[in-house]
């Protein structure tokens, strides 16, 4: 079993790129366009990097990586706009983490 975070997506206010990881193809289109606006967005409020990881349990969380010269990062946005992000996409969240622990962990219990 893997021992690392698996990268769902990620933005960078540094660079202003998208990433999505291509194992994760198979999601539908509606899916991708609505991660890549919560990362995107994220990054130009706040700045810094957003990664959307799935933990080796299945969890899906929000990691924020930060340039130590980065003066303009704004640390208090940040926590505040990923609980933001957590309660308003919850429902969004938990199907993410149901489809990974199905289709990568081989994880069914809970899918009846």
């Amino acid at each position: 079993m893997c021992q690392e975070n698996v990268v769902l997506c990620a933005a960078s206010a540094y660079d202003e790129k998208f990433y999505f990881n291509q194992d994760f193809d198979a999601l539908p289109e509606s899916i991708k366009e609505e991660l890549k606006i919560i990362c995107v967005l994220f990054t130009a409020d706040v700045g810094g990097v957003l990664m959307i990881e799935f933990t080796p349990e299945g969890d899906l969380e929000l990691q924020v990586d930060v340039a130590e010269d980065d003066i303009l990062y704004d640390e208090i946005g940040s926590g505040l706009k990923i609980r933001q992000i957590q309660r308003e996409r919850s429902e969004l969240f938990e199907s993410l983490e149901m489809y990974y622990r199905a289709f990568f962990l081989g994880d069914i219990t809970g899918l009846e």
